[in-house]
């Protein structure tokens, strides 16, 4: 892992400390104009706090990695809007909200592994397998003569994901999900 980070490597995913602060990119977008120099666009969410801001970056500002401690669980159950994750090697439980979750609460399956992320001991966020498999819940029925090159019809998944898929993904198929894009990979 870098130790610094320059802002014109930022990628959604990058922790990096500033400030005093701990900041997790969220989204980002490299800007060049016509006139004037290249700066990077992002929205960063404090780790700890969770607030979460709009800044502008020079691409050549650096800014020292954050150290982020990953371990293995598995995701259990919900419970009153708590997601319930078990460590593989204890057994001990522990509770996150979807706040902390984020955006990887709709690739969730139960007893799914995924990587819990804390800083200093507290957790901030999870990272999903980079591919997770779904089954197809409900989807409209396709029609012969329809090809997988139609811009695809909408689809909810077993954990209430919805996502575009293509023509030919029917009620019961399990389909693979790239959770970096939240996209249709392929049908298993």
């Amino acid at each position: 892992m870098a130790s610094v980070y320059s802002a014109g490597d930022f990628r959604n995913g990058t922790t990096f400390e500033m400030d005093g602060n701990v900041y997790r990119v969220v989204e980002f977008q490299h800007v060049k104009p016509g006139k004037g120099s290249a700066f990077v666009r992002t929205k960063i969410r404090n780790v700890i706090t969770g607030s979460v801001l709009e800044k502008t970056f020079n691409p050549s500002e650096k800014f020292p990695a954050a150290e982020i401690e990953k371990k293995e669980m598995q995701y259990l159950y919900e419970d009153g809007g708590l997601y319930y994750f078990m460590d593989n090697e204890t057994y001990e439980q522990i509770p996150l909200n979807s706040e902390q979750l984020g955006d990887s609460l709709k690739f969730l399956k139960e007893n799914m592994n995924v990587k819990v992320l804390s800083y200093k001991g507290k957790v901030f966020s999870i990272e999903p397998p980079i591919f997770v498999e779904l089954e197809v819940t409900y989807t409209e029925p396709g029609f012969a003569g329809n090809t997988a090159t139609t811009s695809g019809k909408p689809a909810t998944l077993e954990n209430g994901y919805q996502l575009n898929v293509p023509m030919f993904v029917n009620i019961g198929d399990v389909v693979r999900v790239d959770t970096r894009t939240g996209e249709y990979m392929e049908r298993i």
